[in-house]
């Protein structure tokens, strides 16, 4: 099984390779290192791959014109996994040029690669972000979701309309999953998991929006990619809708699906389990809700569960246990940590 992974070097995208490369899958993964945080972090995040002969990496950018072309072309892929994007709402605000660059244009590229040379099951990254000003939960796939409140999260939600259409013109099957605050070893420093663990140690204040008013649903990072590895044989070909909360669309085979945990954590008790891990107080600067953030997100996960057979189950403490073990072995030299 040839498998393509974008953003191979992420957070989500190295867990995935492992996963798949473990099940026997020919993994082709692209990435370009850039330096929206320390490339270091994501060329480590490989290290345990280096010499496996199933595993081809390329370092280029998806939004580069030909550049998926020439890989689709090349190696004829199973499957896509999109996982390739400029992440974080706040930084949407301050740079969003980048957001259209990676987001849109490189999901372009993908969906014309694809277009020529089809794959039998494409999974494309979105995001709980998407439901936006929704207050309706916990979030389901049928729900509208018209009203982002961020351009980080507009560009992800054009991500599923430019996916639709190519679904639906090209007969392309493409699953987009929306995740739910992935935490847990080798996350992204701008998330704020990774803030509070580094700030936490070092006895800096960390900013808690909201004045901690907010809830969200905690995913543990193994949990989503074993969802994401078991969508993998299920393609929305079958235009049988199999439930009444099926996002199955009527005229392309296209699916939205939530990952999440279903176990929504006020913030204030995530920072507790924190300080729990670490046997150290955070010192808390209590300030108002940022731009473009929302008060709760919660995943109705019905849908993935109807499908796979399985729900994301790994209980707060266990992830956030194995997500504090792991920031102390690999930042014990930064940190001055014995």
């Amino acid at each position: 099984m040839k498998t393509l992974i974008t953003g191979v070097a992420g957070f989500i995208g190295a867990k995935a390779a492992g996963v798949l490369l473990e099940a026997g899958h020919e993994v082709t993964g692209i990435d370009n290192f850039n330096d929206y945080y320390d490339p270091a972090l994501k060329r480590d995040r490989l290290k345990y791959f280096t010499g496996n002969k199933s595993l081809r990496l390329v370092e280029a950018n998806i939004e580069d014109s030909g550049v998926m072309f020439d890989l689709f072309h090349t190696h004829k892929f199973d499957n896509v996994i999109h996982l390739a994007a400029q992440a974080g709402v706040r930084y949407s605000i301050d740079n969003p040029r980048a957001y259209l660059q990676s987001n849109l244009i490189g999901t372009f590229e993908i969906l014309e690669a694809a277009r020529a040379h089809p794959a039998k099951h494409m999974l494309i990254a979105s995001t709980s972000s998407v439901y936006g000003a929704n207050r309706d939960m916990p979030y389901q796939e049928i729900q509208k979701a018209d009203h982002q409140m961020s351009f980080y999260a507009a560009t992800k939600r054009a991500n599923e309309s430019m996916a639709h259409s190519y679904a639906h013109l090209y007969d392309l099957p493409i699953t987009m999953f929306r995740f739910f605050t992935v935490y847990g070893p080798w996350g992204r420093p701008d998330m704020a998991p990774m803030k509070f663990a580094k700030r936490i140690l070092t006895g800096e204040r960390i900013d808690v929006y909201n004045h901690g008013n907010m809830q969200r649903d905690f995913t543990f990072v193994d949990d989503l990619v074993h969802a994401i590895h078991l969508l993998l044989d299920s393609p929305p070909t079958d235009q049988t809708v199999s439930t009444e909360f099926d996002s199955l669309s009527p005229v392309a085979p296209f699916r939205v699906v939530n990952i999440g945990n279903s176990a929504p954590v006020e913030l204030a008790h995530f920072i507790s389990t924190l300080e729990m891990a670490f046997g150290k107080k955070a010192i808390q600067n209590m300030i108002d809700m940022q731009p473009g953030d929302v008060p709760a997100t919660s995943a109705d996960t019905r849908l993935l569960a109807s499908l796979t057979g399985y729900c994301p189950c790994t209980d707060l403490e266990t992830g956030v246990q194995a997500l504090a073990k792991w920031y102390r072995e690999y930042y014990h030299k930064d940190l001055g940590l014995a």
